[in-house]
Formats: structure tokens, C-alpha cells, sequence
């Protein structure tokens, strides 16, 4: 996995205008990142900082406060994530054959694309990098068996209940991040392929899976970027190495003592890749964690899962119902215009609705899933500070739904 080998579907570039914008975009967040977090995090703090009485800005840069110190450091923490964001972006310029040479001949954006990230590009950057704590640090192990553990258990039973000398396991992984998932279930022997939209998860997921020279290579401070809820500047500096592995050395070592799987990521829209006819009873097993919240209409998930799972194929889940759509406003006018000249079959499709827990059990039956198993009110932290004076975890729910070995044709 460590000769910068990219993700499916990008290794020969990206030819669609509006793909290439995106690209462009998120690629520019990387680079911008430190100059944004500068500004937001330190250089209007000072300024709001000179802006009190005299007296008490001196009273607070002295100690035991030593304020001014305190934002010096924040300003040395944001260059030690601003090194972790600038690899993912050379990287990403190699990956998507998009840079250009500068003047030491290193690759750089077209200088017209400079400054061209919107605040939710730089907001999804600094996200991301924060999201490598949960995913790639040791002291995120925590995160991941809370929400990994019941997917693996779930697949390790449907292992041991087709036996000895069955074929490995195809598993899918839709919105998968980091990339951290896949690369347990390969250790593990599956065939797992994970998929993403997002671009600023790709770019870091490639980098880290692929290009990563050794465990601990990089430094974040994931907590520095607000200033709330804090016990001491301790934690509120608290730095993690990552990643905790090397991922070509874990597989290496492995493949020692057991058969490993395999690994890859497609970079599309699920519901456009998956619900196409060579997809269709492709997988063994539908591993979702923390994504079926992210359907606008969850009736087209299901059915492209139900679309692409072998007969008597799995879905497993666990996560929340942080509905990602709620709220968005439909525009019939908009809507018949861009429907006029493009196929809408993916997640820009129309139409939003948000369910309860016990009405997306109901609707799973209503599609054609058979219940397994099921567990609620399992306590799963994202990317939480265990040492701050807020803490929001969620109560998810976890559970089994089978494919039944005869099914009717689902149309998706």
C-alpha cells in the first residue's frame, strides 16, 4: 500500500469541469489552512485582547495567565496540523494530476485557483484533520471499539456461521472517511472496499493508507481551534501522534500468521455507483457506520444496499440519527431546471425526511430486510475531548438486518 498507489476512479484525472472546481477547492483548504486558522484563532484574539482597559490586558499577559503566551503556542500547534494539511496537499496534487511546477519545481495549484476554497471547504480541512485523532491515534482507540467493535463482531459471527473454507468475505463500506475501518477489515481478511464523496476525506485517507512513511510521522493538536470549555491550557494544548500505525507494516506482519484481505476505495456518489446493474448482489456484507443519517431519502439507501447485497448478504450499522439533510428546502423551480438536462440519481436527488429510530427499524422490514439483531442505547463518542467541561456523546443503535436468500428485484 505504499507506493502512492491513488483510489479508484481518480487514477487517470478528473475531466468534468464542475469535478475539477471541487478538486481545486478542497485542495486549496489544505493550503489555506494555516492562514486561516492564524486569523481565526489567534490574530483576532489579540486584537480583542489590546482592545480591553490597559490594566487588565497587562494583568492577563502576566502570570499565572500569560496570555499572550498561551496564543503563541496555539499559533505553533496550528503549524504542527499545518504540516499534516500541506502533505495531504502535495500529495493530492500528485494524486489528481492537477499541479503545476513552481520555481523549485515542486508541484503548486494554478495560480488561479489560489484563494478559490469557500468557508465550507476550509471548515471540512480543519474537520478533517481533527478526525484523525478519532481514526489514527492510539488515544482514539476508544472511539473506534465503540463503534468499530459491534461491526466487527457482527461480520466475525457471520464468518464463523458459513464455516471453515469459505470464500473471504466482501464487505463494503460506504462513507468511510478515514479509511480506518477498511484497513481493520483487511487486516482481518476481507475484501473490503470503502467508498466516500467527500474529497477532503479521500485526500487524507489515500495519504495516510498509501503514502505514510512510518507510525507517528505527524503531530495535531485537535482541540486548539475553540478556546470554550477547557479545564487547563494543558489539555486545551494536548498534542496525539499519528498514526498510530503504519499500515503497509501492519499488513506485512499479519500476512505472517494469517490470510489477509484486500483493500480499495471508490470516490463517488454511493447511490450512482452502487445501484448500477454490475453492482447488484456484489457483497457479502454492507458495513455502515455513522452514514445512514447522511440520506436526504433513506428509502434510496436501503434499496441500493438491498441492491448490491448478496442474497442472504448483511447490512450491519451503528450510529446516530444526526439527519444531515434536515431543514434543506426544496425548489420545485430549481429542481425542473437542472432535472431538465442531467440524470439526478444520487444524493442531490429531491425530497428530504427524517425517521425515528423505531421507524427506520419498520422501514427496513417495508423494503425488504429481515431483522437480525438489534441494541440501542450504545454510548459512541466522536471526536470528543474526554477532558472537557462539555461532553456530547451519542446514544446509538446498532443492529443486523439480513437479505433474504430469495428476494424479488428491487429497482433502484
Amino acid at each position: 500500500m505504499e507506493d502512492d498507489t491513488p483510489w479508484n476512479g481518480i487514477e487517470n484525472g478528473i475531466d468534468d469541469p464542475e469535478e475539477l472546481q471541487v478538486i481545486y477547492r478542497t485542495l486549496d483548504s489544505y493550503q489555506q489552512y494555516a492562514k486561516i486558522a492564524h486569523f481565526q484563532c489567534t490574530h483576532l484574539r489579540r486584537q480583542a485582547f489590546y482592545a480591553l482597559p490597559q490594566a487588565h490586558w497587562q494583568k492577563l499577559a502576566a502570570p499565572p495567565f500569560n496570555y499572550l503566551d498561551t496564543l503563541d503556542r496555539v499559533d505553533d500547534a496550528i503549524e504542527s496540523n499545518a504540516e499534516l494539511a500541506r502533505t495531504i496537499f502535495k500529495k493530492g496534487l500528485e494524486m489528481f494530476h492537477v499541479g503545476v511546477a513552481s520555481e523549485t519545481g515542486d508541484l503548486k495549484l494554478p495560480p488561479q485557483w489560489n484563494g478559490s476554497a469557500k468557508p465550507n471547504d476550509i471548515d471540512k480541512a480543519r474537520s478533517t484533520i481533527r478526525q484523525f485523532y478519532r481514526d489514527w491515534s492510539a488515544e482514539g482507540a476508544g472511539e473506534r471499539a465503540a463503534s468499530f467493535g459491534p461491526i466487527i463482531r457482527a461480520i466475525d459471527a457471520e464468518k464463523e456461521a458459513r464455516g471453515p473454507g469459505h470464500p473471504p468475505l466482501k464487505v463494503l463500506v460506504p462513507g468511510a472517511g478515514l479509511g480506518r475501518l477498511v484497513f481493520e477489515l483487511c487486516l482481518r481478511g476481507c475484501e473490503t472496499e470503502g467508498n466516500e464523496i467527500s474529497y477532503h476525506q479521500l485526500l487524507a485517507s489515500s495519504y495516510i493508507l498509501n503514502c505514510c512513511e512510518r507510525p507517528g510521522r505527524h503531530t495535531i493538536f485537535p482541540w486548539i481551534h475553540t478556546f470554550s470549555n477547557h479545564k487547563s491550557r494543558a489539555n486545551h494544548l494536548r498534542s496525539y501522534s499519528v498514526p498510530d500505525v503504519h499500515c503497509a507494516t501492519e499488513l506485512t506482519e499479519a500476512e505472517k500468521v494469517r490470510p489477509i484481505g484486500s483493500m480499495s476505495m471508490s470516490a463517488a456518489d454511493f447511490l450512482c455507483l452502487y445501484a448500477e446493474k454490475d453492482r447488484a448482489a456484489a457483497y457479502d456484507v454492507v458495513a455502515s457506520v455513522f452514514f445512514l443519517d447522511t440520506a436526504p431519502n433513506l428509502i434510496r439507501y436501503l434499496e441500493t444496499i438491498l441492491h448490491c447485497l448478496k442474497p442472504g448478504g448483511i447490512l450491519v450499522n451503528i450510529g446516530p440519527l444526526l439527519w444531515h439533510f434536515e431543514g434543506r428546502v426544496w425548489d420545485r423551480d430549481e429542481h425542473d431546471e437542472v432535472e431538465s438536462g442531467h440524470d439526478t440519481s444520487g444524493i442531490a436527488d429531491p425530497g428530504n425526511f427524517e425517521l425515528t429510530d423505531e421507524e427506520v427499524m419498520s422501514l427496513l422490514a417495508e423494503v425488504g430486510f429481515e431483522i437480525v439483531s438489534r441494541e440501542t442505547g450504545i454510548e459512541t463518542p466522536y471526536i470528543l475531548d474526554r477532558e472537557s467541561m462539555l461532553q456530547t456523546t451519542y446514544r446509538a443503535s446498532s443492529w443486523v438486518a439480513r437479505k433474504p436468500a430469495k428476494t424479488a428485484t428491487v429497482q433502484v
